[in-house]
Parts: C-alpha cells; sequence; structure tokens
C-alpha cells in the first residue's frame, strides 16, 4: 500500500451539508397572474430572472458578480443553522415557516420524488420534459456540487445570486419568527434545510412558476418538503441508506419514504423489492392513489450505447416511445428516464394520453445531470460520479463496463462517515485496477488512511494507494491514466469530492 501523505486538508463551506442523496390531470394553469402569487409583490428583483446556466461554467462564475456577496452572505447565515446531517423528524416547523408566507408551496402543482439513487437524475429528466412541454418550471434538487444556487433551479437555471438574496431577505423576519417560537419551545431552531425548503419555495411562487418538481432530502414523511402536497409521487429505487434517520430494513425506510403519497395522488414507482412494494402498495390503497410499477404499468424495452449516452425506447402508461436519445451514461439512468416519462405522463393528463414525438425527444435530449457519470477531463479521461452508497456504487461500475472500453481504471475514492465505505469499494472492485483512497475537506470525511485500509482488506496491497489530500490524489492518478491510452480516472464515494473534482477541472483547466 503506498503512502502519499500530501499536506493536510482544511475546512469547507459544504461541511455537514450532503446529508441527503446525493440519487416524477392537471390542466397547464397559468400562475402568471400576480393575485394568484401571494408573494409576487415580495421581491422587486426576482420577477422573471431566469439565472444562469448550470451547465456552462464561464457563465455560471460570471453572472450577477455585483450580488455575489450577498449570496454569499445567505449560505454563510444558512450554514450557521443545523446541519443536513442532522435533520429533525418534523414538518410542523417548515409548515408554520410556510403558513406565515402564505403557503407559497400552494400556488402550484407539484411533482413529488423520493427514492434512494437516482432522484436527482430522476427530477432533472422530469423538469426537462416539462419545460419542453413549454411550462415554466421550479426545479429544488440536493446537494449541491459547487454552489447553493443549484438547488434552487428556475425554468432550467439556476437562481441568480440576486433572487437568492432578494427572496431571503423577504423570507428572513419570518423565518426568525418560527425559530423563536421553536425556541420557546424548547425546540430546536429552523435547520439549514427546513430554512431552505422555505426558500425554494418562495422563490418558486415569486418567479412564477407553472409546476416545481420536488426532491426530498432525506426519506418523505417527515423531510420538509412533505409541507407540498405532490399530485405526482414519483419513487426511484429504494435500499438501504441512512438506516439511523430512516430505519434498518428496506420495509422501514419504504414506510418513511411513502408518506409522500397525498390522498388521489398518481404514484409512479420503479421496480422495488417485495417488502418496499408493499409498503408503497400499503399507502396508495390508504391515499386512494392510482399507482403504476415498472415492469407491469410501464418498462424500458431497450437501450442501446451511443456517441454522448445512448438510445432508449419506453413503453409508457399511454404509449409507446422509440429510438430517443438520453444523453446520460449507465443503464440505471435510461431507467430514470422511464419513470420521468411516465411521471410526466401522469402529470399532463394522468397517462390518458401519449406524450408528444418531438417534444419528449426534446426534453431527453436537453436533460442533464452534473455530476453523474460526467466526463469533466480528457487526455487522460476524467469522470465525476457521486455513488454514495453500495447500490449507486454497482450502478457506477456497471455503467463502466458497458459504456466505457477503458482497459483499467482507477478510482479516486473518499467516502463521508455515515456511509457504508467497505460496501462501495467491494462494488468498485471488479472495475478498478487501483484504488487512491483520500478524503474531501468535509469535516465528516472518512481520514484517507482508514479508508485505505477498508480498500486493502477488500483488494490487495498493490491496489491500495493512500493521500492525504485530493489535489495530491488527483495529480497521481492522472499521470497514471495518461501513460497508457486506454486508461480513465473515476472520482466518487461522496459528492464533496465530486464538487472538489469539478472545482479542480475548472482551475487546471482540464482539456474536455
Amino acid at each position: 500500500m503506498s503512502d502519499n501523505r500530501g499536506s493536510g486538508n482544511g475546512g469547507s463551506g459544504r461541511d455537514d451539508h450532503e446529508g441527503f442523496d446525493t440519487g416524477d390531470e392537471f390542466d397547464e394553469t397559468d400562475l402568471g397572474d400576480d393575485n394568484a402569487n401571494p408573494l409576487a409583490d415580495l421581491s422587486p428583483f426576482a420577477q422573471g430572472d431566469e439565472g444562469t446556466n448550470l451547465d456552462d461554467d464561464s457563465d455560471f462564475e460570471l453572472e450577477d458578480t455585483e450580488y455575489q456577496d450577498d449570496a454569499d452572505r445567505v449560505y454563510e447565515e444558512l450554514l450557521a443553522r443545523i446541519g443536513e446531517a442532522a435533520p429533525q423528524p418534523r414538518l410542523e416547523a417548515t409548515r408554520r415557516a410556510v403558513e406565515l408566507l402564505g403557503d407559497p408551496q400552494r400556488t402550484f402543482p407539484i411533482v413529488h420524488v423520493t427514492g434512494t439513487n437516482g432522484k436527482t437524475s430522476t427530477s432533472r429528466i422530469t423538469e426537462s420534459i416539462l419545460r419542453a412541454y413549454g411550462l415554466r418550471t421550479g426545479l429544488m434538487t440536493s446537494p449541491h456540487l459547487r454552489r447553493v444556487n443549484e438547488r434552487i433551479v428556475i425554468d432550467g437555471q439556476p437562481i441568480s445570486n440576486r433572487a437568492l438574496a432578494a427572496n431571503w431577505a423577504d423570507i428572513r423576519p419570518f423565518l426568525d419568527m418560527v425559530d423563536a417560537e421553536l425556541i420557546a419551545g424548547s425546540e430546536e431552531p429552523l435547520t439549514f434545510f427546513e430554512a431552505l425548503t422555505v426558500l425554494a419555495f418562495a422563490s418558486f411562487a415569486d418567479a412564477p412558476i407553472d409546476v416545481a418538481v420536488i426532491e426530498v432530502g432525506m426519506g418523505g414523511e417527515w423531510d420538509s418538503t412533505n409541507v407540498g402536497d405532490g399530485q405526482v409521487a414519483v419513487f426511484t429505487p429504494i435500499a438501504l441508506d441512512h438506516t439511523q434517520r430512516l430505519g434498518s430494513t428496506v420495509a422501514e425506510i419504504a414506510r418513511t419514504k411513502s408518506g409522500i403519497i397525498k390522498p388521489l395522488a398518481n404514484v409512479v414507482s420503479a421496480i422495488q423489492t417485495g417488502d418496499a412494494l408493499a409498503e408503497l402498495e400499503r399507502a396508495v390503497e390508504l391515499t386512494e392513489s392510482t399507482f403504476a410499477t415498472e415492469g407491469t404499468g410501464f418498462e424500458l424495452l431497450g437501450s442501446s450505447v451511443a456517441v454522448g449516452g445512448q438510445v432508449i425506447s419506453v413503453r409508457g402508461l399511454a404509449g409507446t416511445y422509440r429510438d430517443l436519445f438520453l444523453p446520460m451514461f449507465g443503464d440505471h439512468q435510461g431507467h430514470n428516464a422511464a419513470l420521468a416519462i411516465v411521471a410526466v405522463e401522469s402529470f399532463l393528463g394522468a397517462g390518458s394520453q401519449a406524450l408528444v414525438g418531438d417534444v419528449l425527444a426534446e426534453g431527453l435530449a436537453t436533460a442533464t445531470s452534473p455530476g453523474r457519470l460526467q466526463i469533466i477531463g480528457t487526455e487522460p479521461t476524467v469522470i465525476v460520479d457521486a455513488a454514495h452508497n453500495p447500490h449507486g456504487a454497482a450502478a457506477l461500475a456497471a455503467a463502466i463496463k458497458t459504456y466505457f472500453t477503458f482497459d483499467e481504471v482507477v478510482v479516486v475514492l473518499g467516502v463521508l462517515q455515515d456511509k457504508d465505505a467497505r460496501g462501495i469499494i467491494a462494488a468498485l472492485a471488479p472495475v478498478a485496477a487501483r484504488f487512491h483512497a483520500t478524503q474531501s475537506q468535509s469535516e465528516r470525511a472518512v481520514a484517507y488512511d482508514e479508508l485505505a485500509e477498508l480498500v486493502l482488506e477488500v483488494t490487495h496491497e498493490d491496489a491500495t494507494h493512500q493521500f492525504a489530500t485530493f489535489e495530491r490524489a488527483m495529480q497521481d492518478a492522472r499521470e497514471w491514466a495518461a501513460k497508457a491510452p486506454r486508461r480513465a480516472v473515476i472520482v466518487t464515494g461522496s459528492v464533496t469530492l465530486v464538487g472538489e473534482a469539478i472545482d479542480l477541472a475548472a482551475a487546471e483547466k482540464w482539456k474536455q
């Protein structure tokens, strides 16, 4: 086992905020009328503000620079609250805050997405299809890779610094009121994610939007996003994760996640284990909702590798859609796309009317999922993936074998303390020629030398290398990969590490 310690690592603004899985028959009502928008007059800045393009790094870095300090202060105030790694199992606090604001979450319909893996990608694909239909969309996902703005997306663009700061200024007095009430009742004040959820709902109402796609933070039943009522409830595959918070069995976790199902909702689900499926079926029956599951109600008919992604065919609820290009790698992304298609079918017409072919094709072709099998460098190839549990790591390993033709891969790995590091390593070992065990700047990161010991236990000495700093781990990995034409670097294990890799690629201007 090689030991490349380098210098120690410092703190980071991302600390304690990767607690969530870094993972879609209504009239298309126009919510543009200020009379239908209780927050329409609160912000002098946010009306019609479309932010910037998350996938255009140059624009994202340069936009709205005069408001950068204001946006930074918003994030600092959020970070001062209880972190996402320690969510409060309650809804009353968030419900009280949105009530004081006039319930902004009720000014638009919601597609609510939960599960263990694939939530973010499914949410982003769902939002992209809805936007292709001409709807003005809101999208809330977590965690972020580089900037908190990424979590609140309006009409395909991360919220601008200006709108972020203006909406925060609008809601902060109401958050202070709720904090005071909670403290008076011997409860913790609003947490980071509770406050962020209120901010997202207020920002969406202020935009305004036609529909919101909301990714659950953790669980479902008591997650703060559950103050909104999802007309469509979407379930990605449910597996063991966050067991200290959600339960020690898949059935317990599924029971908590099924709490997002509201009366008379349309529920769509990926393939689930028997225990998880039974919990969802129980909740569907109690709420008198409709239920469509992958494999019976709909299915991914096929997927073939294509340049830049894959071509998929899907049998939906109301139609069959063939030969659609999806610019994402991995069979799991094909299943996520099928789930998203059915979520949109359910939203637009309860699955009774097939989607328009060219509109659907546009929505899929323009969908992105940063940090999920994303190529951030070439010569050598560097791929980042936010897999942070064994299920996600297994999907990553399968995609590497199916969608790429690498002879050898080095995995640069960093894992947080509440994750199954051994399970992640075991899932990746079949495709990894070597591991570079390191750590992100998060205070919750497993120490690089401890992680290296786990790698050694699962693999062997020649495959195990340890680095005290991520920068040194990446430098060595890229140098190793550059020595042969069909080698690659995979950065994975935590969202914080992926975010640092994207920052490093931008700073060093890796070829793409």
